[in-house]
């Protein structure tokens, strides 16, 4: 059973438990991304164990060297035998410290990959509104330094931490088997720099997550500008931009002293407890060896020992500081991956018709935010093949039509079928695959020309390529060009003009061959000669499919078989062109206002925008 971060009180709410609680959380997060490698796991803490192990006979090789070299019956023998024990000792070790290290190193890259994979696949799964509520640097600023985080985590300091543990408590019985009487002083200090670790700790974890929030906000801001740098240097806001920057970079760095400062007390506070029990031993063990209690060697072995303890519990400390570290970035992971989507598959999906079928609009209504309806029941019925024109004043509810279409959002009320299946009852990749969508401001990806026309077909061949850019009318510029089909189109297509990008777009929806084909006034951004050509082949390609096109031109208009006129979320006239006009309501109204707005008649808008 998954827990929710926002299940899990703060802190401030309800104290200490509540944080533990918090903790335990993460923990059982960051050790869950190892499960599915736990063989590996298993034989990386076997070889932790043996090298750890050895580790813990050096000082037990120091006492007999010691003891036996300072006894009157040593010789040079002896001390060779010593040597090359430890030497044995140390490239035995060495190899299980490699092996040990690798297999780790390996399960923190592995774990990092499988986590970034499934965050991006839920990302990309989420509803569209959600992408609106947040910055795109910022979420993938999340997958690349909260991962980081972790990955460093997972590979590195957990492998030390367990290496640590088990030092401390192998050092621990030993101090007892050398002295008992030292050892209890020893371990005296150890509750001290417990509570020291976890006081610490809890405002280095909060501090570290307002740090990595800091700097995410200050990487989405910057990505901002570089997204529309044509804006900001049209504007002459370079120096603004940089001063922003500035201000997000200083803020961030402030944040980093604070932390810097609490971890620097933290580990400071901890060496001096350890280095001062430390003291504390070497004093008393130096009487006893003066008076006989202990030899020196005994001593020696228990400096060490004791010294092995002080070390793990720092670098348990410093483990501590880094599950904190790493604890904030699982929680804003985790954030994401327990975000359910609005729209989801049902759990026994009905088949959609293979033939093309109705597509109806039974009492919709939509609202983005409670008590803001955009559309206030919608009923339509578009027929197999028909051709239909949404038109109407900005905010009427055109685009939020297409995008329920698209099942970008599910309606508040109401349902939309296609042959008689409720879309909420079928699989969205099914429906999906029906529709093809040509937006009024297409974007391509920073591949080839081929690449973007194939985005919904990715097997299609080369034939079927070429067939589909020259029904859009973009295989002859697309040849004109050095690389034809392999030039890169640069991202969001910068590197093509406006009418170039949309009949690649067009292009795009040609060859995937949809029932359903969305056009968001498809051809705005072409001459006229273009527009022309691009009209006969969207009305060849309509022949056979639903066509629901958002118009704006009158062009467009013309040529649907049925207009739609939308206003404050309610269908109020349809009919054809001729039919309308003569009915002198809101359409006319429309077509005379644009009519006297531009002189021509080939493509005056009918509505500025794309509507709510």
């Amino acid at each position: 059973m998954s827990v929710d971060p926002s299940d899990v009180p703060s802190i401030g709410e309800t104290g200490w438990v509540s944080d533990r609680v918090r903790r335990a959380v993460q923990t059982r997060r960051i050790v869950g991304l190892v499960r599915p490698y736990f063989g590996r796991f298993l034989l990386a803490t076997v070889f932790l164990l043996i090298g750890s192990s050895i580790s813990l006979v050096y000082p037990q090789a120091i006492r007999y060297a010691l003891d036996q070299g300072l006894s009157d019956d040593a010789t040079l023998a002896t001390y060779d035998r010593i040597g090359m024990g430890l030497i044995g000792l140390f490239l035995f070790q060495a190899i299980f410290t490699w092996l040990r290290h690798y297999l780790m190193s390996w399960l923190g890259e592995r774990a990092v990959v499988d986590l970034r994979i499934r965050v991006a696949s839920h990302m990309l799964r989420l509803p569209v509104g959600w992408f609106h509520e947040r910055r795109t640097g910022e979420l993938v600023g999340r997958i690349a330094g909260d991962v980081t985080l972790l990955e460093s985590f997972v590979g590195s300091q957990l492998s030390m931490g367990l290496r640590n543990v088990v030092t401390l408590f192998g050092a621990a019985i030993l101090l007892f088997v050398v002295n008992a009487e030292l050892g209890l002083f020893m371990l005296a200090i150890v509750p001290a720099m417990v509570v020291t670790v976890i006081v610490f700790g809890r405002f280095i974890r909060k501090m570290s997550k307002g740090l990595q929030d800091a700097i995410a906000e200050t990487n989405a801001r910057l990505q901002e500008s570089f997204g529309a740098i044509e804006t900001v240097q049209a504007f002459g806001q370079e120096d603004g931009e940089s001063e922003r920057y500035r201000k997000g970079t200083a803020y961030a760095f402030s944040r980093a002293l604070k932390l810097a400062r609490w971890r620097a007390s933290f580990f400071a506070v901890a060496s001096l407890s350890g280095y001062l029990a430390l003291g504390a031993i070497v004093w008393v063990g130096i009487r006893r060896v003066a008076q006989g209690e202990i030899t020196a060697g005994e001593l020696m072995a228990f400096v060490l020992y004791s010294g092995m303890v002080a070390a793990s519990l720092a670098s348990l400390a410093s483990l501590w500081g880094a599950l904190q570290r790493a604890g904030g970035a699982t929680e804003r992971l985790f954030e994401i991956l327990e975000t359910e989507p609005d729209v989801q598959d049902p759990a026994e999906p009905q088949p959609l018709p293979e033939e093309p079928a109705a597509l109806v609009f039974e009492g919709v209504r939509f609202a983005y935010a409670e008590g803001d309806e955009v559309l206030r029941g919608i009923d339509l019925r578009i027929e197999p093949g028909e051709t239909v024109a949404l038109v109407g004043p900005s905010g009427a509810g055109k685009t939020t039509l297409t995008n329920l279409v698209l099942r970008f959002y599910d309606p508040t009320a109401g349902r939309i079928t296609l042959g008689g299946v409720d879309f909420r009852d079928a699989a969205l990749e099914a429906l999906r695959s029906k529709m093809a969508v040509v937006p009024q401001d297409p974007v391509l990806f920073a591949e080839s020309i081929a690449e973007n026309l194939s985005y919904g077909k990715p097997d299609a061949s080369r034939e079927a390529i070429e067939d589909a850019a020259a029904r859009a009318f973009a295989a002859e510029f697309i040849e004109g060009f050095p690389d034809g089909y392999a030039t890169v189109c640069g991202e969001r297509g910068v590197k093509l003009s406006g009418g170039q990008r949309q009949r690649i777009a067009i292009g795009r929806a040609l060859l995937v061959d949809p029932q359903i084909l969305i056009l968001d006034e498809a051809t705005s951004s072409l001459d006229a000669q273009s527009e022309a050509y691009v009209q006969r082949a969207l009305a060849a390609a309509a022949e056979g499919r639903t066509t629901l096109v958002i118009a704006h031109r009158l062009s467009t208009v013309r040529d649907a078989d049925r207009i739609v006129v939308l206003r404050d979320g309610r269908v109020v006239e349809q009919g054809t062109h001729d039919s309308l006009m003569a009915a002198g309501g809101l359409y006319r109204d429309l077509v005379q206002h644009q009519l006297e707005a531009s002189p021509e008649p080939e493509g005056p808008a009918l509505a500025a925008g794309g509507g709510a």
